[in-house]
């Protein structure tokens, strides 16, 4: 059986991919002078993964404006058969006074909504 704490692990490769995707990945949050700090993890593990089993990750941006909430479905590879799902939720911090936004950046926000 896969050890549970990897699923967070899947979680970090699904959400990379997702902001990657939208066109703002850590690098991208590094230039516009936020970091994205993880305030929330939940996980449901609805059937355990096995040792060598690949599996899929699906990660859907459920919320943007105010905090950046991401859907998780973990699926295995070869049956599409669902095994974990869960959230994440991330709030905006401004690196250079290390205060808290209860808004995401504008240029975030943005790149979201060019994408809808």
């Amino acid at each position: 059986v896969v050890w549970h704490g990897n699923y967070v692990k899947y979680m970090e490769l699904g959400r990379c991919a997702l902001l990657d995707k939208i066109g703002y990945g850590y690098n991208e949050m590094k230039e516009s002078g936020y970091a994205f700090p993880v305030a929330s993890i939940k996980l449901k593990y609805i059937k355990p993964l096995m040792f060598k089993q690949t599996a899929v990750i699906k990660a859907v941006l459920a919320e943007y404006e105010n905090r950046i909430k991401i859907d998780y479905f973990i699926y295995d590879k070869d049956s599409g058969e669902l095994v974990t799902k869960g959230e994440s939720v991330q709030i905006a911090l401004n690196m250079k006074t290390l205060d808290t936004s209860f808004l995401c950046p504008d240029c975030f926000i943005k790149k979201v909504e060019a994408l809808l």
